[in-house]
């Protein structure tokens, strides 16, 4: 029988350099060419003025005494800034710790701190989050954080009127920075929840994400006639992966409908801008497709896209192809320690392997699909746990050798967690997870972080978190919670002990209160158990039914 292995075969050679070195020499080729456009800010630059920016932030950065290596966090909603933060870091060899516009004063304090940043560079505020406050409440805390630059503020006047003023002497400075770096270097930190404890740094080279970006934009079939709105958030690989750099290694423009997701902004876009790719998870494709005023909007422009974070249910895909016109939109799979994208569909592909699979492997990587228990490849057809490896593969978790070791092992392959099955023709469907990983709405939830922060309650005794279905966000987080003796706190009690503590995506919709969990005779919890009379209970057997359609 043929075995679950796939080796991604392409003739086309990975890129052996820096981001910086790519991005100019995409503006050789392409200088009044669109680059950017953010139309919630009303700007625009054409590829030359987009490097000219970089370079400028770039030059600021040195003068404040960033080195290469040196971690310069970045906690903000798209927006122009921080594309131009990507890039000038990525020129001076700084690497950029992308910190969830979401988190709250737990989860910034440690990612600040476990990634030793240097310098952050922030919005003052976004949505309910006031920034300013948190950052404050935290820095006397974190000893490594030096400097903190706040947009929209003189802060950020002073370190771009620096590097406008660095003069030739500091441009010469940049070129020598940048030629001592090497595309192996470390460039980037993405926090990724973990299945215990706090987030992991997942760690990421220049020949990581570029390539990565490269062969996703290829799959797309990008050129510098491309236009691509990207809803999706920057501080995900989705964001800075799929969309800047498949644009950037490509010519094509990236177009930035609004700080945060809003389907209204993204349809004005698409027509204003003639788009022609759209991103999104499939809860954004649906808000979109559900506005009232949806057919009021010409998108006739979109050709391609790309739906991840979640499977895609058939008939919101039938509809992005039939009223958006994404006649070649793409499906991928990955993960962030991978960079993320390990698999593809193409445009080739019917609309059922577009759907019901993940693709097939990108090039230049491999893929093999084990059983859990003896580590042995499976005959194609039968379910195991998908590993990736090649280029993609992160180098590890920041400072964190311990956990790197339980994900790669001794022969590079990233263990991904996920159950997966592999057909004669090489196209792989995502099965079930055997983690414990919820995805609501494209966020990853490990449960175990959630109930440790539960844990932290003082009337709760034991908790377990499980994700049940949900119609809206795929899936939506319920907590069974054990109450000490003569507690009183209620279901509301706990949401409120939450709320403001963690993001919003973590906090539980569904509180349920018992005297024990369903349990195996050695002790385990069942979870699977515990979803099934949560389905029953809740009423969400339709969910459930759409979920494994």
């Amino acid at each position: 029988m043929t075995p679950s292995y796939a080796h991604g075969a392409s003739s086309t050679p990975l890129l052996g350099e820096t981001i910086g070195a790519n991005l100019e020499r995409t503006v050789r080729r392409h200088p009044d060419s669109e680059a950017l456009v953010s139309l919630h800010q009303g700007l625009r630059y054409t590829w030359a003025q987009f490097d000219s920016a970089v370079d400028t932030v770039a030059l600021g950065l040195m003068g404040r005494g960033i080195e290469a290596g040196d971690r310069v966090g970045i906690w903000s909603p798209n927006r122009a800034e921080w594309a131009i933060i990507q890039y000038a870091t990525a020129k001076i060899g700084a690497i950029l710790v992308n910190i969830n516009p979401a988190y709250r004063v737990t989860e910034l304090e440690y990612a600040l701190g476990q990634s030793g940043c240097r310098m952050l560079v922030s919005a003052p505020s976004f949505r309910d989050s006031d920034y300013r406050a948190m950052v404050a409440e935290v820095r006397a805390g974190l000893g490594a954080l030096e400097d903190v630059v706040f947009l929209d503020s003189p802060d950020w006047d002073g370190l771009v009127e620096a590097g406008e003023g660095a003069g030739a002497e500091g441009r010469d400075r940049l070129r020598r920075r940048m030629a001592g770096l090497q595309f192996d270097d470390p460039i980037n930190i993405q926090y990724t929840s973990g299945t215990t404890g706090f987030p992991k740094g997942a760690t990421l080279s220049h020949h990581n994400i570029l390539n990565n970006g490269y062969f996703i934009g290829e799959g797309c079939g990008y050129s510098e006639s491309d236009r691509v709105c990207i809803p999706v958030p920057y501080y995900h690989c989705f964001g800075m992966v799929l969309g800047n750099l498949a644009c950037t290694t490509h010519g094509a423009c990236i177009v930035l409908p609004s700080a945060g997701f809003d389907p209204l902004a993204v349809l004005e876009a698409v027509q204003d801008e003639r788009c022609t790719s759209l991103y999104g998870v499939p809860t954004m494709f649906i808000a979109e497709l559900s506005h009232p005023r949806f057919s009021e909007f010409d998108l006739s422009s979109l050709r391609t896209g790309i739906m991840a974070g979640s499977p895609c249910p058939v008939e919101i895909m039938k509809r992005a192809v039939s009223e958006m016109h994404m006649t070649e939109v793409t499906i991928c799979y990955g993960m962030t320690e991978t960079s993320p994208v390990s698999t593809q569909t193409g445009a080739e592909d019917s609309l059922d392997q577009r759907v019901s699979t993940v693709g097939r492997v990108h090039p230049h990587v491999e893929i093999k699909i084990v059983d859990p228990a003896t580590g042995a490849v499976v005959p194609r057809g039968q379910p195991g746990e998908l590993l990736t490896r090649g280029y993609c593969v992160m180098l590890g978790y920041w400072d964190d050798p311990g956990r790197t070791a339980e994900a790669i092992d001794r022969a590079r392959w990233m263990h991904t967690g996920d159950l997966a099955t592999m057909d004669e023709e090489g196209y792989v469907k995502i099965v079930g997870r055997s983690k414990d990983m919820v995805i609501r709405g494209g966020e990853n939830i490990y449960p175990r972080e959630v109930e440790e922060f539960i844990y932290g309650h003082p009337e709760v005794e034991d908790v377990q978190v499980i994700g049940v279905p949900d119609a809206r966000y795929g899936e939506e987080l319920m907590a069974w919670v054990r109450l000490r003796p003569g507690a009183r706190v209620d279901e509301e009690g706990i949401r409120e002990f939450c709320r403001g503590r963690i993001a919003h995506y973590k906090v539980p919709r569904y509180v349920k209160f018992v005297d024990e969990f369903p349990m195996t005779v050695t002790g385990k919890v069942q979870k699977f158990k515990m979803r099934e009379m949560a389905v029953a209970e809740l009423g969400l057997e339709e969910a459930a039914a759409t979920e494994t359609a």
